[in-house]
């Protein structure tokens, strides 16, 4: 749960700038209800068609299609539907919807429900949304040259989320391609418990700017960024019902071919989440993460540019819609890329990644103030890990200079060789507060000879209800990442309060101690590429 407004995805690179021109293009204004359904074209015409068509509940989804040229009277293609990304009107996939049509293609694509002309309230992919998903399939069906035996569905953000959703309530779908999407709401934007304020802000403007937010959604934001408590369970159940991990049995028993695609640095829908419920899926499925922020990896292809991450999205579809024996399910079905090294890695599975350790005892007492930003931080939504995917500049901090009265600073011995992390670093540590309540952010930095640290990787944590005086056990993921350390370089682990990207918690006057007790010592796990 949580943005200040309409919540969950945009497309990053785009930005809500382009979304608005876009959208005007179209003629569009975004508070505009949608009107009657026009009459549905029975035709298998060739090139971009643009539709007026039924989603669940009565409304108007308004949406294209785009028929292969080389279409035939008569003959059947398989179809790919797309849900439009949060904010985005239905022109967001032409380029890639044309490329698809090209090589034997019908596509659908159509603006989310709640969003500019579009009919309905933003539900943030709940039920209704899934239902749209159902009802654009079988309108496409009764008026294209769609196949029903050889349906898929795509996605970038809200378009992946609404995607896996809908695999498991839908039989129909024979093969998903989810990118920059989630698995699990709440492990996204409310991870360690922790409100993650700067993708809020960014997100709920444009959701006001090009959607209208339904009641139940104004309620759960006004009450997950007001930290209302007492709302708590209610807001958790409100992102589990939109959680595709939730319908984890029902996604393994529709069988669908599902390919996941996401960036290491998405301070969105963090890493860690999709790579959970990878793991847990039983059909035919490839997971992929690259370097960049949220969408990012993507974006270059929604223009029409050459595209990693697009390109195996056509293979996947190819390979799962048209049975072309192409080679996609032959190769490790986790590929990864180093934001640090320019080559992929294949392994068999989720687990395997990271499969060597390396533990960092953190020794000793440590107490720290809380309230002010030591200056260790995870940089700017959206813009500090596109520029670490596009000029290798990720966030980073002078580790010496950083205020010990503020920031728990432990360090490695400098490597004499390279240490490849991949995977899940793991904080164990034991802490004691003055305070009922707290947060506290990890951070690992890549530390030169020099003193100055390029962020590895972060994650926050906060608690509520603990007794003053009392130490407690903290066990804390942090963001999964593929990164490479250089030999001669040291790993430094920074734990402050105090992060923009983040809401905190942490009352006047309040101190964190960190300790390592004799019998549960406290320690950093690092995974690493094994040899």
């Amino acid at each position: 749960m949580g943005r200040p407004y309409p919540s969950l995805c945009t497309t990053a690179a785009l930005g809500t700038a382009a979304v608005l021109v876009a959208g005007a293009a179209l003629g569009a204004a975004p508070a505009a209800a949608a009107g009657p359904p026009a009459a549905p074209v029975a035709d298998s015409t060739p090139g971009l068609r643009f539709h007026d068509i039924p989603g669940s509940g009565g409304i108007t989804l308004k949406g294209n299609v785009v028929t292969p040229a080389g279409a035939k009277e008569g003959a059947k293609y398989p179809l790919i539907v797309l849900p439009t990304s949060w904010s985005l009107p239905q022109v967001e996939y032409l380029a890639q919807a044309q490329q698809l049509a090209d090589s034997g293609y019908v596509v659908v694509s159509y603006t989310s429900r709640g969003f500019w002309l579009s009919g309905g309230k933003i539900e943030v992919a709940g039920p209704p949304d899934v239902a749209d998903v159902s009802a654009v399939i079988d309108w496409a069906l009764a008026h294209t040259a769609a196949d029903p035996q050889r349906i898929g569905l795509g996605g970038v953000s809200y378009g992946a989320g609404i995607s896996l959703l809908a695999a498991g309530h839908d039989e129909r779908i024979k093969a998903v391609v989810a990118l920059s999407g989630w698995a699990d709401l709440i492990d996204s934007i409310y991870s360690g418990r922790t409100q993650h304020l700067q993708a809020a802000a960014l997100l709920g403007g444009a959701g006001v700017l090009t959607g209208r937010p339904s009641d139940e959604l104004n309620r759960t934001l006004t009450d997950f960024l007001g930290s209302n408590l007492a709302e708590e369970d209610t807001m958790i159940a409100w992102g589990r019902k939109r959680s595709p991990a939730a319908y984890l049995d029902e996604i393994n028993a529709n069988g669908a071919a599902v390919m996941m695609g996401n960036a290491w640095g998405d301070t969105i829908f963090p890493p860690n989440q999709y790579a959970s419920f990878f793991d847990k899926l039983t059909g035919p499925k490839r997971l992929e993460f690259r370097p960049g922020d949220h969408a990012t990896a993507e974006a270059t292809g929604l223009l029409g540019l050459p595209n990693d991450t697009w390109t195996d999205a056509h293979r996947w579809f190819d390979r799962y819609l048209k049975g072309e024996r192409n080679g996609i399910d032959q190769e490790q079905p986790v590929q990864l890329k180093s934001r640090t090294d320019g080559g992929y890695e294949g392994y068999r599975d989720w687990k395997s990644v990271g499969a060597a350790e390396e533990r960092i005892a953190l020794a000793g007492t440590k107490t720290i103030r809380t309230g002010v930003d030591s200056g260790a931080d995870g940089g700017i939504v959206l813009l500090s890990n596109a520029l670490d995917q596009f000029v290798k500049l990720p966030p980073a901090a002078s580790i010496p200079l950083l205020p010990r009265a503020f920031a728990d600073v432990r360090q490695s011995q400098p490597y004499g060789s390279a240490r490849h992390i991949r995977g899940t670093a793991r904080l164990h540590t034991t802490v004691t507060s003055n305070k009922e309540s707290g947060t506290l952010v990890a951070y690992l930095y890549d530390e030169g000879p020099l003193g100055l640290g390029k962020l590895v990787s972060n994650a926050p944590y906060t608690f509520h209800g603990q007794r003053p005086g009392h130490p407690f056990g903290v066990d804390l993921e942090l963001f999964s990442t593929a990164y490479d350390v250089p030999a001669g370089h040291r790993l430094a682990l920074v734990i402050d309060t105090v992060d923009p990207l983040y809401i905190e918690h942490n009352p006047a006057g309040a101190q964190l101690t960190f300790s390592s007790p004799s019998t549960d010592p406290s320690y950093l796990s690092v995974p690493l590429r094994e040899k």
